[in-house]
């Protein structure tokens, strides 16, 4: 069976803002032999599956440096240091991205973002029969436009690699999940 490992000691590296780093000295439990990994500390992020009453998803056009490229998405971003509740961050970030507000938010999933490096984890939020009711507040470093696509596109632009995101795409497949009634919420 696998076994966890031992933490032996922890040294910072560095604090960048947006995330920690640190390595993990660490002891395997089959080799007793000592290694080091590094970790990502980074708070907690949220995806938002907003659902107008038409069957359309509020998703968003962004540039992202670290692809070089425009993806499409669903709203969200990170929680902030002192938000504990995915579901409220959810509702802040859909409106402050798109002016879009709904019903029944509710967590419809949660995963970790990337168990190899880093220490966070992502939230799915469903939000139902969102309409446009405010205007957008952008962080400074945000640009952002809102488009509406239908439901019945998603898994078509999935698998031509128009929605890129990888933990876009697991947000959209917890929606599938819940739709096929497999995800209960």
């Amino acid at each position: 069976m696998i076994q966890p490992w031992k933490t032996l000691r922890s040294v910072p590296l560095g604090d960048f803002r947006i995330f920690k780093m640190r390595s993990d000295f660490k002891l395997s439990p089959r080799t007793g032999r000592e290694h080091d990994f590094y970790v990502l500390d980074s708070v907690d992020w949220v995806n938002v599956i907003a659902v107008t009453p038409d069957q359309k998803l509020v998703m968003v056009e962004q540039y992202r440096h670290g692809s070089n490229t425009v993806e499409l998405e669903v709203p969200g971003g990170m929680m902030d240091k002192h938000e504990t509740d995915p579901v409220a961050t959810a509702v802040r970030e859909l409106r402050e991205e798109t002016g879009y507000a709904g019903e029944n938010a509710r967590l419809l999933g949660r995963i970790h973002s990337n168990p190899a490096i880093l220490s966070n984890q992502t939230y799915t939020v469903l939000i139902e029969n969102c309409r446009l009711q405010h205007g957008v507040e952008f962080d400074h470093g945000e640009d952002l436009e809102t488009r509406l696509v239908p439901v019945v596109d998603i898994p078509k632009l999935v698998a031509e690699g128009k929605i890129g995101h990888s933990l876009v795409v697991v947000a959209l497949y917890h929606f599938e999940l819940w739709q096929r009634g497999l995800k209960k919420v």
